[in-house]
């Protein structure tokens, strides 16, 4: 599901139509550009691009500059966070544009970019989950070629399915000249957003069936560890309960960001008061923010990583243990 097409709600183009119009805020206006009072919630939207950004920026860079981190995981890991960054970015200048640059052009191509950004962020969070399964389910054979190119398969089809939704506002599959076809997210169409909101439905059902046989995967290694020991340490079931509930922070991360913004883009109306847009898209935002969190910076190779970037040396009394795609 793509959050951008939200954001162009507020053309960079033109100015909001004035509250008479009730509903909302999202609508490209066709008449002259004038004064545009700055509306909180686009700046709400931009801080949160702000912090996305710089964010997942320190993750791109630390990725690219250790030699080490360049795994498969790191790899996906890399694609979230540069996904993340470009969809930060994206907000930041759909604010600029609203307020400073307005144009259909540049408001079509700030839409394109946005759910682009945000498309290939949810794609690769699928990417990520399906390594995670890989590497449990076919943990002898994890680490060979097959794997590798099976991670590029992801990652090229991930960009490209991206590229080809961002591209489809763009290219014509937008409301401008039509507005009885507009969706609560002007300028996407009512079909354009019924199938971003699909494919974010169909995204979020495969995830939750590969975390519940993770879930079941983790579980049985438990059990046989049990088996061979005779008997269940309560380490062995302080760190299964801890895998399960990291799992479920990150599916109920996900859905809890996601959902509201894809179930309202599909039963909200265009007439609807533009706050119960904004209200639904801001919190998506917050999973690109809270993405970096989860998967780069809890990650030890990345914090020792960090700590070569930042203090430009590493002290050996600081104990780092390597982690597999597994470890949650």
């Amino acid at each position: 599901m793509e959050p951008t097409a939200a954001l162009n709600e507020s053309s960079a183009a033109v100015p909001w139509l004035p509250a008479r119009a009730g509903n909302a805020s999202l609508e490209l206006a066709s008449r002259p550009p004038a004064p545009t009072a700055i509306n909180p919630w686009d700046v709400m939207l931009c801080v949160s691009g702000t912090a996305i950004a710089c964010e997942n920026a320190i993750v791109v860079a630390i990725i690219c500059y250790s030699p080490t981190l360049r795994t498969p995981m790191f790899v996906l890991i890399g694609s979230l966070a540069t996904a993340d960054l470009l969809a930060g970015i994206g907000l930041i200048l759909n604010f600029v544009f609203q307020y400073v640059i307005r144009s259909e052009t540049v408001s079509l191509l700030t839409v394109g970019f946005l759910v682009a950004s945000f498309a290939a962020s949810v794609s690769s969070l699928l990417a990520i989950t399906v390594d995670r399964y890989l590497s449990l389910y076919n943990a002898l054979t994890y680490y060979s070629e097959r794997t590798v190119l099976c991670i590029h398969t992801m990652l090229v089809c991930t960009w490209g399915v991206s590229l080809c939704l961002g591209l489809l506002p763009v290219l014509g599959w937008n409301c401008l000249h039509d507005r009885a076809a507009c969706s609560v997210v002007r300028p996407l169409t009512k079909s354009n957003v019924t199938l971003l909101s699909a494919s974010f439905f169909l995204i979020f059902i495969i995830m939750l069936h590969l975390y519940i046989e993770i879930c079941k995967i983790v579980c049985r290694h438990a059990h046989q560890i049990a088996l061979q020991q005779h008997f269940l340490t309560a380490s062995h079931y302080v760190a299964t309960k801890k895998g399960v509930s990291t799992l479920a922070i990150i599916l109920g991360t996900f859905g809890a960001s996601w959902l509201p913004f894809a179930i309202y883009c599909v039963v909200g109306d265009p007439d609807y008061p533009s706050v119960y847009t904004y209200a639904t898209l801001l919190p998506a935002t917050y999973n690109s923010m809270i993405n970096p969190i989860i998967y780069a910076y809890r990650n030890q190779e990345i914090q020792r990583s960090m700590w070569v970037l930042f203090c430009g040396c590493f002290q050996s009394k600081v104990s780092f243990r390597s982690r597999s795609p597994s470890d949650v």
